[in-house]
């Protein structure tokens, strides 16, 4: 006997004369972890699948919208074709068509929740406006908006465009 062991009938039980004691328990534990890594592999073969067919619903999603909003803008396309059918007629005769076809436009595009802002007049405001130039005047309060040179499109919770607008300033 060394000095570390104790004499066998004092030393612990091994591991497997442990196992052979609890067999029962042990049994029931790994019966337990084999259906726990079971329903833990199951969860991960679900959250894969949500992730895919995720994916595909919302491209199919995408895939609707994009098309319901072109079908929406088939009657400009159509107007405009049949206004460049004229274009050898009178210039006077077209302008009414070709203003038609801007309107229904502007319709469109209110309708899709981006109406066409009327700026002139208002205070410039870098949220909305985007300044190309000023102009020196004394007939508006400087920083007013005396031209729009390009409408801007939409309200104050979804802007799709900025107008970009002519500002009044001091003159001298």
């Amino acid at each position: 006997m060394t000095g570390n062991q104790l004499p066998t009938e004092q030393q612990p039980p091994s591991i497997e004369a442990q196992t052979d004691q609890s067999s029962p328990e042990v049994a029931e534990l790994r019966a337990r972890v084999a259906d726990l890594d079971d329903k833990w592999r199951r969860a991960l073969a679900d959250l894969d699948n949500l992730r895919r067919r995720t994916a595909r619903d919302t491209q199919r999603a995408l895939a609707e919208d994009r098309a319901r909003l072109t079908a929406q803008w088939l009657p400009v396309v159509d107007n405009l074709e049949l206004a460049l059918q004229h274009a050898d007629a009178d210039p006077a005769a077209i302008v009414p068509g070709v203003q038609a076809v801007l309107s229904l436009a502007v319709d469109l595009l209110e309708r899709l929740g981006y109406p066409r802002r009327d700026d002139v007049g208002q205070s410039f405001d870098p949220t909305h406006h985007e300044a190309v130039s000023t102009v020196p005047t004394d007939e508006v309060p400087e920083g007013t908006v005396v031209h729009v040179v390009r409408p801007g499109y939409g309200d104050d919770a979804r802007q799709l465009r900025p107008a970009s607008v002519v500002v009044a300033s001091r003159p001298g």
